[in-house]
């Protein structure tokens, strides 16, 4: 009876492991379709956001297309919002599953991708309705007054340009830790996670480049030293679509 016993205890404790790891399987791949959907969710609305704001904010006379565009530009600073926050919960998804590899760099993650990347969304969004405010009392201003609100315009145009660019740094330094954490990791292809790093310091390069460049164009993927952010680009939606179609690498999920 004892031997019976002992060995019913052993196939229930391995039916039981067997379950749970099952379960551990299920939960990473649900992450992994999340993490994917989120980037797609993110990349789309950043894209859709420069088509609506970036026509408008180009323009010679941006204040007064501004002001006849305002639901246009309330769309474009949402679509910052809906872009910004997908993004920087894609850190705090993963954070469950890194930091049993190499806690202090999934924090970083965190930190960086997560938290610093949005509220760097948020100052560029605050800047999109302030423009709102200013380019309606420059409309209804006299020319005495005009100078004043176009100072102010330039004022919020340049903040969006700069925080543009510490937003990028905050996002590669975020990049850099997510993509060596999946490369030591194994949980998507060692091919895949190099690319994401390597993309991710040539992305780091471009802001930096851009900074010093004393024409201080654009920071756009086609405008010049944009071309460095190119890679990293295409990397970020083939491994979304792995994630998706793929899921994690089960060789690289650490079971407990």
């Amino acid at each position: 009876m004892t031997t019976k016993a002992s060995l019913q205890s052993t196939e229930k404790s391995t039916t039981t492991s067997k379950a749970s790891s099952r379960s551990k399987v299920n939960t990473h791949r649900k992450t992994a379709v999340i993490v994917g959907v989120l980037f797609i969710i993110g990349t789309v609305a950043g894209v859709l956001s420069g088509v609506f704001t970036l026509p408008i904010l180009g323009d010679i006379d941006y204040l007064r297309e501004v002001a006849a565009n305002e639901s246009q530009i309330v769309l474009g600073a949402l679509l910052v919002l809906v872009m910004g926050f997908p993004l920087a919960m894609i850190p705090a998804m993963m954070f469950p599953i890194f930091r049993k590899y190499n806690e202090p760099l999934a924090l970083g993650a965190v930190i960086f991708r997560g938290v610093l990347e949005a509220v760097t969304y948020m100052v560029i969004v605050i800047c999109y309705l302030s423009l709102l405010s200013v380019s309606q009392e420059f409309v209804k201003a006299g020319a005495s007054d005009a100078a004043y609100f176009q100072a102010l315009g330039i004022l919020l145009k340049q903040t969006v340009y700069w925080t543009e660019h510490i937003l990028a740094l905050v996002f590669t330094i975020g990049a850099v830790m997510l993509y060596w954490l999946f490369w030591k990791t194994k949980l998507i292809p060692g091919w895949l996670a190099l690319w994401g790093f390597i993309g991710a310091l040539l992305y780091f390069a471009a802001p930096i480049a851009n900074m010093l460049d004393p024409l201080h164009l654009p920071l756009s993927l086609g405008v010049k030293w944009g071309y460095l952010m190119i890679p990293l680009a295409i990397q970020e939606m083939i491994f979304a679509l792995w994630l998706i179609v793929k899921g994690f690498n089960r060789s690289g999920i650490v079971f407990e």
